[in-house]
């Protein structure tokens, strides 16, 4: 018996929020749509920034590629010169140089990469507020027509289905935003594998993966001759 008074308790205090939350289906739905909003405009100001990044990588590449042709014109007179240690000095800064153009190349892909994706998301998002505010008014009118007709069910049935499938559409954006959160883990878990890769390469195991200042020698030397 008094598990029976517990449930029915429970069932009617379920009922009461229930039925709150329906006769205010519209505020609740022009809220949700002020959080939309906002997301949406802070989902722009995130691409504007990674644009930004993108662009100062871009503008790296054209000074790293000049300081390279000069160094390597300055270690061939080097060694022309017979000042080997000249250029031996100078090869350590092309190699760097080197390593900092394939950093700052990958970099550049991976922008533009993250940059395309967040434009589909940003645009998508777009699309989906501008449908929620023709739902909101649609639902407005509906309610105001009530208002004027005196009839209550059917235009208040109407206002609760656009406010349920606003909440599914809202539910299907927070799915993909722990999607998008589950391949930012993947791509942690890439970039660790990239680092072992890195520690292999440093103890000989398999091929560099950057140049190094004897590489750079040998390959001047070469031109020299």
């Amino acid at each position: 018996m008094f598990n029976s008074i517990v449930t029915l308790m429970r069932g009617r205090s379920h009922d009461a929020a229930q039925a709150l939350a329906d006769a205010n289906a519209l505020s609740i739905l022009r809220q949700q749509l002020r959080d939309a909003a906002t997301g949406v405009e802070a989902a722009r100001r995130a691409v504007a920034v990674v644009m930004a990044y993108a662009e100062r990588e871009r503008k790296s590449l054209p000074r790293i590629a000049a300081q390279l042709t000069e160094l390597e014109g300055r270690a061939l007179a080097a060694l022309s010169l017979g000042r080997e240690d000249l250029a031996v000095e100078a090869s350590a800064a092309i190699a760097q140089l080197e390593a900092e153009r394939a950093t700052t190349e990958t970099a550049l892909v991976t922008y533009e990469t993250e940059i395309s994706r967040l434009r589909d998301e940003v645009s998508g998002a777009e699309t989906r507020l501008r449908d929620l505010q023709r739902g909101l008014q649609l639902a407005d009118a509906a309610q105001k027509s009530q208002s004027v007709r005196g009839v209550a069910s059917r235009p208040l049935t109407a206002s609760l289905a656009e406010a349920e499938a606003t909440l599914v559409r809202l539910q299907s954006r927070q799915f993909h935003a722990e999607a998008t959160a589950a391949a930012v883990v993947e791509l942690s878990a890439g970039q660790s594998a990239e680092a072992v890769s890195a520690r292999l390469a440093a103890a000989g195991c398999g091929p560099a993966l950057k140049p190094d200042a004897a590489a750079v020698l040998a390959r001047l030397k070469g031109k020299a001759a």
